[in-house]
């Protein structure tokens, strides 16, 4: 593959003094020698195939990253991927707290950003889970059997949205807060709204 070249437009990101400059740059060498195109995407430098997103390069306190958008779909043969948080469905990070660690996984690395580009190549798609999928809590689940209007217009909402007050609803370790937070919502579900609405 042809050794594809550094964009200018990219480069203050790899420039600006931080914690993570050496692994930065070896990340970069490795991203670039696969042939991907680079690119400044969410203040991030962002490595495209024919206009795909592949890999992302970021930092946190703790470490600093690879971000596979569709991470979920490699082999992860080295068990080397991480899922960020438990709502992240699709990206994967790959971590990493010094340079010795890239330098030495770099071959890992490659094999894996190829895996990627054959997955965009093939076209492959996540499925993302369905609302359904999502456990429905106990609090909200009486409230939609007691209320045939609240579960009408539950179901009548987007997927989407749908998802978004689940989520809302089943966080609280709380029975009365997750009780409470449904009782909020419940004008903003008959008036067909989501969340953010």
């Amino acid at each position: 593959m042809a050794k594809n070249s550094m964009n200018p437009k990219v480069d203050w990101f790899f420039n600006k003094a931080t914690k993570w400059q050496e692994e930065y740059e070896q990340l970069r060498t490795i991203v670039l020698d696969c042939g991907l195109t680079e690119e400044l995407k969410w203040g991030c430098p962002c490595y495209t195939f024919e206009k795909s997103n592949i890999v992302l390069i970021h930092g946190f306190k703790e470490y600093c990253a690879f971000l596979f958008f569709k991470g979920v779909l490699l082999n992860d043969a080295e068990g080397i991927l991480i899922q960020q948080t438990e709502n992240v469905q699709v990206a994967r990070q790959v971590r990493f707290t010094n340079v010795r660690e890239i330098v030495k996984m770099k071959a890992t690395l490659k094999a894996y950003i190829y895996e990627a580009i054959e997955v965009e190549k093939a076209g492959l798609k996540v499925a993302l889970k369905k609302p359904a999928e999502y456990t429905v809590p106990e609090e909200f689940q009486k409230e939609l059997d007691a209320n045939p209007a609240l579960k009408k217009a539950f179901k009548a909402l987007t997927p989407g949205r749908q998802k978004g007050y689940l989520f809302y609803f089943s966080q609280p370790k709380l029975s009365k807060t997750r009780a409470a937070r449904v009782e909020k919502s419940m004008q903003q579900i008959l008036s067909g709204k989501g969340l953010e609405d």
